[in-house]
This record gives C-alpha cells, structure tokens and sequence, in this order.
C-alpha cells in the first residue's frame, strides 16, 4: 500500500498547531515530546478509531469517509481552504492523477477586458497553474513586473516573488507576500502531485530560497479572493491597492487579479502618474512620491 506524505505532513501540522488545554485536556500528562494534542487524543475527540487515525496520519491511502474528514476537520479547527485542502489529499494518489494539460490559454475575451482595465488605469493580470502569470497588462507590468519581457519559464509569480530581489523592495510586507504565495502554491500541490512542473518549480525555489523553504515546510493553504496590498514603486513611491480575485468561468485554473485605489485619493494619482509613464507619453520621468 503507497503512502501519502502530504497527507502525513499537513495532519501533523495541524495537530501540532493545537493545544490540549483548548479541548480541557489539563490532566494530560507532561512531559510530551512534540506540541500540540497526541493522536490518540485528536482520535478520542474526533469520535474514530485511534489505529485508524494513526494509519490515516501516516499517509497509507485509505480512502477516509466524508463523516470521518468532517469529524477530523472539526477537531484539527480547518478552515474551508483547509478542509476542501484535507479533502483533496485524502484520495488516493490514483485519483488525483491527471492526463498530461495542455499549456494554458487565455481566452481572447480576457485579454480585451485586460486593455479594458488599463483604460481604467486598473492593474490585471492573470495568474495559471503553478502560479504561472499567463496575461498581465501594461498598467500591472509598470506597477509590479514586465513579465512579458522574461523567457517564458521565468514568467511565473512566486518565482519573481522569492528569486527577484526587486520583489522584496517592491513589497513592504514581502514576507506576509511570500507566505502568502507559497501557501497559494500549496493548494494547487494539492490537486496535482505528479505535476513534474511543480516539482521542478518546488525544487529551484527550495534550493535557491532558505524562507521558501521552510515556508514550504509548514504546508498553510490559501485561497486568495480580495484585500489590500501595499507597494513601495520606485517611480512612484508607497501606495496601497484593493486586489480582487476572479476565477474564470472557462478554466477554473485561471485567476484573474484586478487592483483598484479609490477616486481622488493620492494612491489613485500615482496610478494614473504610473499608466501615463507607462504608455510612455511623459517625456521626462516625474516626481517620486516621497515613500
């Protein structure tokens, strides 16, 4: 029987994120040699068999109920990234195998929405598997990257993010950035583990990146839907942006990623500062915003 060591290593995290006082476990005894509750504990609270859940934690492909990853879900407190996260890595690895894709394409459609949001001086850009960046335009390659100028196989975010020193002067808060990403990168590692292009992607980065790798390590999962994110631009210094994450209707694997400032606001002026540099109708570069 194969065994699963996502599975393995995401239930351990989990558990070990817990502690025995939160479940009034106060009389259990000392002296325990990893944090968190002990699995037979998780499997008392989650209502199953302690031999089961010790199986289950060592990654053999058991094939788990829904009831059962319900009760376990509850007790390790998942959220529902977390959870729909569980779900995928319980199947067995046969199930979640996949025919070869095809490369990714974006939709002709997107690609006139995305000139449509550069008149609106609205950063886009749309993100595939692996966190490939498949479409951006001109206002979002201005603010964050010319992605259309690297090869084809740099063309991907959470490299930019991890390997491009420019990522962490453009990101006050590159490490929640980071963190973020990787735990992105890890929902997509969830669908697809015999995916040879993650795990090349998985291996540069891990070698490459000390942080990428302990990030990695602890196996958070994200869906990204909508929030603020800072920038420090140099041409146009600090500014903060409201992002939204559309999935798209004809490839569930796409996202497309819209950045908005609110009207007559200064963040607002220094996108429109930026898209004019940008279409290259400023002759002269203007004045940095002090940051």
């Amino acid at each position: 029987m194969g065994h699963n060591a996502d599975l393995k290593e995401f239930l351990r995290s989990r558990r070990a994120r817990l502690r025995p006082e939160e479940f009034g476990l106060t009389g259990a005894p000392r002296g325990r040699r990893v944090p968190g509750l002990r699995r037979e504990e998780l499997a008392q609270l989650a209502g199953i068999s302690v031999d089961y859940y010790v199986r289950l934690e060592q990654g053999r492909n058991l094939n788990p109920s829904e009831p059962v990853l319900d009760a376990i879900a509850r007790v390790l407190r998942l959220d529902d990234t977390e959870r729909a996260h569980l779900a995928q890595l319980a199947r067995p690895r046969e199930a979640r195998r996949r025919p070869p894709r095809r490369p990714q394409q974006v939709a002709a459609a997107t690609y006139q929405l995305l000139e449509t949001l550069d008149q609106a001086t609205a950063p886009a850009f749309v993100i595939g598997s692996r966190m490939d960046v498949l479409a951006i335009n001109r206002t979002a390659r201005a603010l964050i990257c010319d992605f259309n100028a690297l090869p084809a196989r740099r063309r991907n975010y959470a490299r930019f993010i991890f390997l491009d020193e420019d990522a962490r002067e453009l990101h006050p808060d590159w490490t929640s950035v980071a963190i973020d990403t990787v735990a992105t990168l890890r929902v997509y590692a969830g669908r697809h583990p015999d995916d040879p292009e993650l795990s090349a992607l998985v291996g540069e980065l891990s070698v490459q990146s000390e942080d990428f790798r302990r990030w990695w390590a602890d196996h958070q999962v994200l869906v990204r839907t909508s929030g603020t994110k800072r920038f420090r631009h140099p041409l146009v210094g600090d500014l903060t942006i409201t992002y939204q994450a559309l999935t798209m209707p004809d490839d569930p694997e796409q996202t497309l990623f819209v950045y908005t400032t609110a009207a007559g606001t200064a963040d607002h002026t220094a996108l429109r500062l930026l898209a004019h540099w940008a279409t290259g109708a400023s002759a002269v570069p203007f004045e940095r915003r002090p940051g």
